[in-house]
């Protein structure tokens, strides 16, 4: 299943999430594997685990949210990233949400590092930071409705799924593949259940400002805003000449 819009628009224009597409979508172009000698770039600037415990290569804390895997790797990323992201950065504002980001990924960097310190597979990818966007928004947000397209083979639905249903599921995904399978399957499940409760966290100073409980009360958990709804127009008939 994958989120593919929210009903939910911003008030102001998402730039710095805009920039942050934008940066991955270009830093993607150039480490590709068809990048050539720029692989090197990819793979100094990943996360290594190990080395980081061992005191070397911190840059990489930072610059893996920046590099990708493969192009389905960063287009998953960058959706998600596109549906939550621009509501956090209409609340917080662009620099605010910026830190935000970025603290999100650096916690998600540190929870896969305790998780397994000695590994030596790099861990690159944004969804960590994008984890922590998506804790933010499940508390501001719990019951915005989130257009989830699911699929069986070539059967294709739209549902229209509350943000707290879609949410819970997928870190309740998160930690199921953790608890049985760690990053066996080539995926830093812990990096994404660190950034969502740090998002979550780092989200509280905002959510008790706006009222904490009263907000939750005032908005039933719902965006502040009516939902758009759609509404049916009369065309009026034309005669037809004789």
């Amino acid at each position: 299943m994958f989120p593919i819009r929210d009903h939910n628009p911003s008030y102001s224009t998402p730039w710095v999430t805009w920039t942050l597409i934008a940066i991955n979508i270009v830093v993607y172009v150039f480490t590709a594997p068809w990048g050539g000698d720029m692989r090197e770039l990819w793979l100094n600037n990943a996360l290594w685990p190990a080395a980081v415990t061992h005191g070397v290569a911190w840059h990489g804390l930072f610059t893996h949210m920046f590099l990708h895997a493969g192009i389905l790797h960063l287009a998953g990323n960058m959706l998600f990233l596109w549906v939550f992201g621009d509501n956090l950065e209409d609340r917080m504002g662009r620099v605010l949400f910026l830190i935000f980001y970025l603290a999100c990924g650096l916690a998600a960097a540190f929870a896969q590092i305790a998780a397994n310190p000695n590994a030596t597979v790099p861990m690159v990818g944004a969804s960590g930071a994008i984890a922590g966007v998506m804790g933010g928004y499940l508390l501001l947000y719990p019951k915005a409705r989130i257009d989830v397209l699911f699929y069986f083979l070539v059967f294709f639905k739209i549902w229209a799924t509350p943000a707290w249903l879609v949410l819970g599921l997928w870190f309740g995904i998160q930690l199921f593949n953790e608890l049985t399978s760690g990053a066996s399957g080539g995926v830093a499940h812990m990096a994404h259940i660190g950034g969502f409760v740090a998002g979550a966290l780092l989200t509280l100073p905002l959510w008790y400002r706006l009222g904490g409980p009263l907000f939750w009360r005032l908005t039933h958990g719902h965006p502040p805003f009516p939902e758009a709804r759609e509404r049916q127009t009369n065309i009026p008939t034309v005669t037809r000449r004789r």
